[in-house]
C-alpha cells in the first residue's frame, strides 16, 4: 500500500521559513494506529490526513509525533495547498469536516484564507508555576472558556516576547496546555510564540489555532477586527487575522518543499 505525501511550509513566501506540515492526501480512511506511526516517523509538528468526501470536500485530522489533536491552522493551510497544487480542489471554497466543526478555505490575493470558529477567552488568575516556567512578567493570562487545550499569556512589549528563554521541563509541568505569549507588536499588529513541550513540540514555529484565540484578544484590545500578525519563532510566520463575527479568517501563503511517496503496511 502507498500514500503520496506533500512538506509544505505555511505562511510563509520563504523556502525555508514558516511551519512545515506533512500532508496525506488518502483515498479511504487510515486507522488512527497508522496514522499516528506516519507523524510519528515524520516528527513534524503536525502531519495532515486528508480523505476525499466528495468534491471540495474532505475529512481532516491532525496528528503531532505524539497525538492527534483538535485544531491546527498551519496544517490546514498546507492541507488546502496540496489539494490545488494535485488538482483536488476545483471550485470556488474547498470544505473541511474536522473536530473542531467545518472549516473553509478561499483562494485571496493574500495566498489562501481559512476561516475557523472564534475561540473566545476568559481572563484566568495567573499561574506562577507557568510565569516561572517562561522566566518572564506576565501582564495576563486567558484560556478558552471551554474546552481548553491552549492558554495565552501577554507580556508587556514585543522585546520581551522575543528574549523569552522557556525551560521547557518545568513548563510541561506547570500546565496541560499549550501556552502563547503575545505583545503588540513593532510594525504588525501583534505579535507571539507557541510552546507545547507536552506533545513534543518545544516551539512551534507558526500557529494557526493559537491565532483563533489571539485574533478576537487583539480585536478587542485594539478595536479593529482586521489584524497584521507575525510569529516571532526562529523560522517566522506572516498572517493576516480578521474577526468575523464567531468566525476568525486566517490568510497566508505557502511553499511547497518536497514530494514523495510512502510506502505503507498492506495489512493497515
Amino acid at each position: 500500500m502507498s500514500a503520496s505525501v506533500y512538506i509544505i511550509n505555511a505562511f510563509t513566501v520563504a523556502l525555508f521559513g514558516g511551519n512545515p506540515a506533512a500532508v496525506v492526501p488518502v483515498e479511504s480512511a487510515m486507522s488512527d494506529e497508522l496514522m499516528q506511526s506516519i507523524a510519528a516517523q515524520h516528527n513534524l509538528s503536525e502531519t495532515a490526513f486528508a480523505e476525499c468526501l466528495g468534491p471540495d470536500r474532505f475529512n481532516l485530522r491532525w496528528f503531532t509525533p505524539q497525538k492527534e489533536v483538535p485544531l491546527c491552522g498551519h496544517a490546514t493551510l498546507a492541507t488546502a495547498y496540496a489539494l490545488d497544487y494535485r488538482g483536488d480542489w476545483q471550485g470556488e471554497t474547498l470544505t473541511f469536516e474536522t473536530a473542531s466543526g467545518e472549516i473553509y478555505v478561499k483562494r485571496s490575493d493574500d495566498g489562501l484564507s481559512i476561516e475557523f470558529p472564534s475561540v473566545p477567552m476568559t481572563e484566568i488568575e495567573k499561574v506562577a508555576a507557568v510565569e516561572q516556567a517562561l522566566g518572564v512578567s506576565v501582564i495576563s493570562m486567558h484560556q478558552p472558556e471551554e474546552g481548553a487545550w491552549q492558554m495565552v499569556c501577554e507580556l508587556g512589549s514585543q522585546a520581551e516576547v522575543e528574549a523569552c528563554i522557556p525551560n521547557y521541563v518545568a513548563l510541561a509541568d506547570a500546565t496541560t496546555l499549550g501556552v502563547a505569549i503575545t505583545a503588540r507588536g513593532v510594525s504588525t499588529d501583534f505579535v507571539s510564540r507557541f510552546f507545547i513541550p507536552q506533545l513534543g513540540i518545544n516551539e512551534d514555529p507558526v500557529t494557526g489555532s493559537a491565532h483563533c484565540q489571539l485574533t478576537p484578544h487583539w480585536a478587542a484590545k485594539l478595536g479593529k477586527n482586521e489584524l497584521t500578525a507575525r510569529q516571532l519563532s526562529l523560522r517566522g510566520g506572516d498572517l493576516k487575522c480578521e474577526l468575523k463575527g464567531d468566525r476568525v479568517q486566517l490568510s497566508g501563503n505557502c511553499r511547497l518543499f518536497a514530494e514523495g511517496v510512502l510506502h505503507l503496511p498492506s495489512a493497515e
